[in-house]
């Protein structure tokens, strides 16, 4: 499926450089203090799919139901979640740190055989991969997109949604994987 043109916008910025400005290795190692929840974003369908472990993911709004996710345009998800105008967001709990570390490519295992991990993966309105034990899954439509510098920014119309109640969040914090406890 490909999303009709009238649907998308791209507006594309590059920042300019300025004196005295932050080099990119101190800003990354500045963001490692930010914590995010871990997802896995997903794209295209059987024989032809791919997914990312990524913590740029938010709500952008709640009526109707829309979320942003920022991705890397190198990334092999890039290109499938444009062409198919579908994702999946699916956000983990505690105990599939595992499962991030395959989607992240720390196991070397690429695009489809990575869905070959975790406990099955369900088809919802789009056809976008949904994580069958994830906390949430949210199938996405495609609306909208934003180039920046080296990302993408994807807008998504959530089309349906998978709840499991009960679970802890993982947390991506200080370069590690971590489970979220509350506050002393």
């Amino acid at each position: 499926m490909n999303a009709p043109s009238s649907l998308l916008s791209t507006t594309e910025r590059t920042a300019t450089p300025f004196q005295g400005g932050v080099d990119p290795a101190s800003y990354r190692a500045a963001m490692r203090h930010h914590a995010g929840a871990v997802t896995i974003l997903t794209a295209g369908g059987p024989g032809d799919r791919t997914g990312m472990t990524a913590t740029s993911v938010c709500s952008l709004s709640d009526t109707p139901p829309r979320l942003i996710a920022c991705v890397n345009r190198s990334a092999s998800a890039h290109g499938l979640i444009r062409r198919t105008a579908a994702f999946g967001v699916n956000m983990l709990h505690a105990d599939q740190a595992e499962l991030a570390n395959v989607f992240a490519g720390r196991r070397g295992i690429e695009r489809d055989d990575r869905f070959r991990e975790g406990d099955g993966w369900l088809s919802l309105a789009t056809g976008t991969p949904i994580l069958k034990d994830a906390l949430i899954g949210l199938d996405c439509e495609l609306i909208d997109e934003h180039a920046h510098d080296t990302h993408s920014i994807f807008v998504g119309a959530v089309r349906a949604m998978h709840l499991r109640e009960g679970e802890t969040p993982l947390i991506y914090s200080g370069g590690a994987f971590r489970a979220l406890a509350p506050a002393r």
